[in-house]
């Protein structure tokens, strides 16, 4: 990519396209285009081909997705499946249609199995069931990584795909029905600091294993690969693709102690307690992402988790007047 090249980012008000952003804007990329969902809907496929048509973006990272937590993956896979595979499929053949030199697709690891070996290695795809909470935004998630890797094979296009491990960051979603299990806690334990509750209840037992990956680090990752690699680079027996995670694990139990010793870290040795509630699910038993490949690719993470916490809840503070 030129720092002029016309660079679409799909997306850009998430937590992913705005780490993007970000990323590229740091980096002297001055040509970003983007579009609101009021200005653009993503879902209708004569709208993202005249958007295509009229601005032909050179380079696109598809970074927009409909997303949730188990709750909300539980409660409306339609909509996951539906709306997410839309999204994908109209922005890939808008690019296909209008020479995109290069496509950057931001999956997720929830495409592997639910009992898939430990850590996962990009050739565990579709070797075994997925974990039936969030399987309709995994399908999605597949559909879109198999269209790329069509793509490639059939046109000769230049789409690659990554699987980012769980993210968090700067501008999550911080609602506690739609988001994902460390902005949620965050939450959790900011309302129960300042309003002196003594306890807080958690779902599962806190027994499964987690990784979790900074998004400015997502966003380093991919732009990198943007800049170095190509499709065939990513290649594998399952999809023209590439983990991007931390490589390291904890338990949900370990992470809820952690974000409750950052929240709590200014109170004089308040805090309070942790329930944990059995009856609800727990999710896949353990997610770790093997990232070999994308080590061997010349990139490495560099966010810890405990800074990354930190970083996310003076965010959450920054925002929660707007919630």
């Amino acid at each position: 990519m030129n720092k002029d090249s016309r660079i679409y980012v799909a997306g850009h008000r998430g937590l992913v396209g705005s780490a993007i952003v970000r990323n590229l804007k740091s980096k002297g990329y001055t040509n970003i285009i983007t579009r609101t969902h009021s200005e653009l809907d993503l879902q209708k496929q004569a709208d993202v081909n005249a958007f295509f048509s009229q601005e032909k973006p050179e380079y696109v990272f598809l970074a927009a997705a409909h997303v949730g937590g188990i709750g909300a993956n539980s409660t409306y896979p339609a909509d996951f499946i539906y709306q997410n595979m839309m999204i994908g499929f109209n922005i890939v053949e808008g690019s296909r249609q209008n020479n995109v030199k290069k496509l950057m697709n931001l999956g997720s690891t929830c495409i592997y199995p639910k009992m898939a070996p430990q850590p996962i290695q990009e050739e565990s795809l579709l070797t075994g069931p997925l974990e039936p909470t969030n399987d309709a935004y995994a399908l999605a998630k597949i559909s879109v990584i198999k269209l790329c890797t069509a793509y490639n094979k059939q046109y000769g296009t230049d789409f690659l795909s990554v699987m980012p491990t769980n993210l968090y960051g700067i501008g999550d979603n911080y609602e506690l029905f739609g988001s994902h299990v460390l902005p949620a806690l965050i939450r959790k334990f900011h309302e129960a600091k300042v309003s002196g509750k003594d306890e807080v209840d958690l779902w599962g037992d806190g027994s499964p294993l987690r990784e979790f990956l900074f998004s400015d680090d997502l966003a380093e990752a991919v732009v990198y690969l943007m800049e170095n690699c190509h499709a065939t680079d990513l290649r594998t027996p399952t999809g023209d693709f590439v983990n991007v995670g931390s490589g390291k694990e904890l338990t949900i139990k370990e992470l809820a102690e952690t974000v409750k010793s950052i929240v709590y870290d200014d109170t004089s040795g308040r805090e309070c307690n942790i329930r944990w509630d059995s009856s609800k699910p727990n999710g896949t038993p353990r997610k770790l992402c093997d990232i070999t490949r994308l080590i061997n690719l010349g990139w490495k993470p560099k966010t810890s988790l405990e800074d990354g916490i930190r970083i996310s809840y003076k965010d959450f503070l920054s925002s929660s007047t707007r919630m």
